[in-house]
């Protein structure tokens, strides 16, 4: 670490040592200034351009307060600046230039007094970005249309907005050596393990990397098996979920630059649950999520065991369907193999394509590939039409899967079930299936087993069985997951005044 060097009393030393780290940066300004009676104090502010508003503004904060210095003897002056007395909300004082050079690339005013031996950071309205509006990756059926922004502040006070608590822990860190991106960790501080706490805090300040500009990079570099396609860290826009997890016991990063969130520790069924699985009622919330989960063992077996049906088992299925199969594959001259491949490939390309497409016309890119391709595909007897419904039927079944990220998980496993079932029948789906398995069951997250709660059951002091396949009525989801200290478990009882009370009126 590079030693830091101390702010001093004397504004032309300091004024020299900012003008050096700024040559060459016009949007960065130093405009000198004179405060006091007289124009006895010299003053340098330093600001990016369009962060800081107009300092000659009399409506504006930073205007009213050059207005009332200018009748200050120098000494007042000093005191003001010293003891905050004109009452700034963000005002700061910095003891280093390190330090009051990165406040001010943050986006702060910083002031550099004579004779005062600190930089006072004025916070200001900051770099530009977007208004809060609704998120496009997360749709929302019922609960807040709020989604974060690129702003690290605003995705805060989003979260805090919705718990009004001190308990409510907001801890600021920095990543990336240039960039010197903003980081945040969101907790609550009686709910939260301690040691997970520390194990992020650690999992950041392990590498050293020149820039950090979204939240996606410090996933990558702090998961534990950054070998596998599945993710270890849940992600969202919506503000909504990231409190409702926030009151589990779970720690939510937020990067500057990004609008995505990550939730810590994550386990699988957090990637399969959406936030209108606690807002709806428990029977069709439960009959939504048994669907999920049916359409996630679609989208990666289903083509896998077409082929190992009608390529090596076929006496499992009724001899008229054999037949139907045996029918919509005369004059397909290519194994059925190649044919499954060929269309998951195309349909790849059109998801790919429609991504890539401007907004208008990425749904009609969608629709209008799909058909043409599958329609002259099957009359030109490249595939079969029982291939064209198989691959249809998988990918519709990827689009069911609420996390986009354990999607393209599913979407890569795809390939290798359906080599395993073309070559091996359904001995190589049983053995993808036990490789897949034992993977995921190999899975942590911050100690705790991916496949929680299907697996682990028998921890000390874990109570969570109701939250599964199957969500149980709101009255009966009294304990928090077991993301939360077994001390904290419990977050719903019932409110005994109320119900002696409600005893008192029915005598």
């Amino acid at each position: 670490m590079a030693e830091e060097t101390p702010v001093t009393k004397n504004l032309e030393e300091n004024e020299v040592w900012f003008r050096s780290r700024c040559e060459g940066c016009a949007d960065i300004k130093l405009q000198p200034m004179l405060l006091g009676k007289g124009g006895s104090v010299h003053v340098l502010a330093i600001y990016v351009e369009n962060t800081v508003p107009n300092l000659i503004l009399e409506e504006s904060v930073l205007g009213r307060m050059f207005i009332e210095m200018t009748d200050k003897t120098p000494g007042e002056v000093y005191q003001a600046v010293e003891a905050n007395s004109l009452g700034l909300s963000e005002a700061e004082p910095l003891p280093t230039r390190e330090e009051a050079m990165d406040a001010m690339l943050a986006g702060n005013l910083l002031l550099l007094v004579d004779g005062y031996n600190k930089g006072l950071k004025i916070g200001s309205k900051g770099y530009p970005s977007r208004s809060v509006d609704t998120t496009d990756t997360e749709k929302v059926l019922r609960g807040s249309n709020e989604g974060f922004t690129e702003s690290v502040k605003t995705n805060t006070a989003l979260i805090r907005k919705r718990i009004r608590s001190t308990d409510l822990k907001v801890e600021e860190l920095t990543a990336g050596v240039r960039s010197n991106t903003r980081l945040v960790l969101v907790y609550m501080k009686e709910l939260v393990y301690p040691e997970v706490l520390e194990q992020i805090r650690q999992g950041i300040d392990r590498f050293v990397i020149d820039g950090v500009l979204d939240s996606g990079i410090i996933e990558q570099l702090t998961e534990e098996d950054w070998v596998s396609p599945f993710p270890q860290f849940q992600t969202t826009e919506r503000p909504d979920l990231a409190a409702m997890e926030v009151l589990d016991g779970r720690v939510v990063l937020l990067s500057d630059n990004s609008p995505v969130a990550l939730l810590l520790p994550s386990a699988f069924q957090d990637f399969m649950n959406v936030t209108e699985d606690r807002y709806n009622r428990f029977e069709i919330a439960s009959f939504e999520r048994l669907i999920r989960y049916a359409a996630m063992v679609f989208s990666f077996l289903l083509s896998g065991t077409y082929l190992a049906v009608i390529g090596f088992h076929t006496m499992i299925l009724p001899t008229n369907l054999i037949l139907s199969f045996a029918e919509s594959r005369q004059g397909v001259p290519f194994p059925s193999l190649l044919e499954v491949l060929f269309m998951e490939l195309a349909f790849e390309l059109i998801r790919e394509a429609g991504i890539r497409m401007p907004g208008a016309l990425s749904g009609t890119i969608g629709i209008v590939g799909g058909l043409i391709i599958g329609d002259a595909a099957v009359s030109a007897n490249l595939v079969s039409p029982m291939a064209v419904v198989v691959v249809a039927l998988s990918a519709l079944s990827s689009f069911a899967i609420p996390n986009e990220e354990c999607t393209s998980a599913f979407r890569l496993i795809k390939y290798g079930f359906i080599l395993l079932g073309g070559l091996l029948g359904m001995y190589g789906i049983v053995l993808g299936l036990y490789l897949l398995f034992g993977h995921l069951a190999r899975l942590t997250s911050f100690q705790i087993p991916y496949l929680m709660p299907f697996t682990g059951k028998g921890v000390a002091g874990y109570r969570d069985e109701r939250d599964l396949l199957v969500r149980a009525p709101m009255r009966r989801m009294r304990y928090r997951p077991i993301y939360a200290v077994r001390s904290q478990r419990i977050r719903l009882r019932e409110n005994q005044k109320v119900r002696g009370d409600r005893k008192h009126v029915c005598r």
